[in-house]
């Protein structure tokens, strides 16, 4: 008889213990300790001479390797293959993270769609039945032969599928209901999910086939599982939105064959999701013309401008304690703006509630959006209007200076695009722009200059 043996480990990191911990010395988070069992004989075993994919090394020089065989797959999703850098890397483990009901499972089968024109595709479910996935498959109109289904969470079973059928592409969803029959603990755990993500990287490396892993997510919003998980793939995309808004934001926080800065934008229909390739004109497409605290401006995400309307509203306090809310940026800057905005201009929120909101859903993370965030609570508290074909970008220091940002003259350009005429840009930024456009370019030096101008 086997003897079983236990151990605590950390769902978030991975570190073991002997005994149940509060707080994982580790990572520092509380309750995160479960327990596993499993038996020493069993441990020796797999750890040491059972591996599913034949994985054989070879030395070469560096001269005498060939780089043939690393074309990427384009696929018909072109905010797909922008995110990736360019399209899918043969050989490549993908990991897909997102809230449930995001979309993730929608978005790998239009993906699903796409490469089966020339590749199989296997995709396997663990958390729906075949003829689910068909039905879903059915309302986004998808009839391909090359698309195999099984509903699986049995690695041995999925491995010798990918054996059988030998895909050029493997799906799996998701990473957390897979588990490995040599091991005790409950599928979902640290010890299954580490091992499993470990064996299916050796079968994409071995017989070069594309595998992406659909994963969960935390309350925090970190992908479930150890953190080990992220290491262990080659890339790392989030699906993600904010609430109440039907646009669906795919990002890359890690991409060993490309960038990290790219996103992809995507809207859910009832025909599944359909890519966005002009967001500024979608962003824009309700824009109020006629309303204080309302200005347009220029973002930066990874190489692509984004036009985004900046909206801000301010009112009297009623509970002594002036509110600060702000949705789509970040709410210490705003803090920061409306403190440089009473000291230079003389302006007062002491009595005053400030909300700030990017419309959209977008989060801008950069600090060009200061000067239309400034400028947009001004008019909103002195009651003028911004011109309507005018844009605004710069970061905004604390003594009011406009300071320079990057890429200004794409900005610019995408801005003309769009019908825009006037554009307030800081002055570093007119010194050194290579810029021959239509566009009327307004420098300013000081916050209370730009000021000045929206009021005239």
């Amino acid at each position: 008889m086997k003897k079983q043996k236990s151990k605590f480990l950390c769902q978030q990191c991975g570190y073991d213990s002997v005994q149940w911990l509060g707080r994982c010395p580790s990572c520092r988070a509380w309750s995160s300790f479960v327990e596993e069992k499993f038996s020493s004989s069993s441990q020796k075993s797999y750890f040491i001479s059972k591996q599913l994919a034949n994985f054989s090394f070879k030395i070469l020089k560096l001269n005498d390797i060939s780089v043939k065989d690393f074309l990427r797959y384009k696929t018909t999703i072109k905010e797909f293959d922008n995110v990736m850098g360019g399209g899918i890397v043969p050989g490549s483990l993908i990991l897909l993270g997102g809230a449930p009901g995001i979309g993730k499972s929608t978005l790998m089968l239009h993906i699903s769609s796409a490469l089966s024109d020339e590749n199989k595709v296997l995709y396997v479910s663990g958390e729906e039945s075949l003829s689910q996935v068909k039905s879903r498959a059915e309302r986004l109109k998808i009839k391909k032969d090359d698309i195999f289904l099984v509903s699986e969470t049995n690695l041995l079973s999925i491995v010798a599928a990918v054996y059988k059928i030998e895909p050029k592409f493997l799906i799996v969803d998701s990473i957390q209901t897979t588990y490995h029959p040599e091991l005790s603990s409950a599928p979902g755990t640290v010890g299954q999910v580490r091992e499993t993500a470990v064996e299916l990287l050796r079968v994409a490396k071995s017989k070069n086939v594309t595998i992406f892993l659909l994963g969960h997510i935390t309350k925090e919003g970190d992908l479930a599982g150890p953190r080990v998980l992220e290491h262990i793939v080659d890339t790392v995309l989030y699906f993600e939105n904010e609430r109440q808004h039907t646009y669906r934001i795919l990002r890359a926080y890690k991409n060993r064959f490309g960038p990290t800065s790219e996103i992809g934008i995507f809207e859910m229909n009832s025909c599944g999701l359909s890519e966005i390739s002009n967001p500024s004109l979608i962003f824009l497409g309700e824009r109020t013309l006629s309303a204080a605290g309302s200005i347009v401006t220029v973002s930066i995400e990874g190489t692509r401008p984004f036009l985004l309307e900046v909206q801000a509203l301010t009112s009297r306090t009623v509970f002594g304690l002036p509110r600060r809310m702000v949705s789509g940026y970040d709410a210490n800057r705003v803090t920061i703006l409306i403190a440089v905005l009473e000291k230079r201009l003389n302006l007062s929120f002491g009595m005053q509630d400030v909300f700030v909101n990017i419309v959209g859903g977008i989060r801008i993370k950069e600090a060009s959006a200061d000067l239309s965030v400034a400028c947009s609570i001004v008019s909103a508290s002195l009651g003028f209007i911004c011109p309507k074909d005018l844009v605004v970008f710069g970061e905004v220091g604390l003594s009011g200076e406009i300071r320079s940002v990057g890429l200004a003259a794409k900005r610019i350009f995408e801005a003309e695009k769009l019908g825009f005429k006037k554009a307030i840009i800081p002055r570093g930024n007119f010194k050194t722009l290579l810029y021959k456009g239509k566009m009327d370019l307004i420098e300013v030096e000081t916050i209370e200059s730009a000021i000045k101008i929206l009021k005239i």
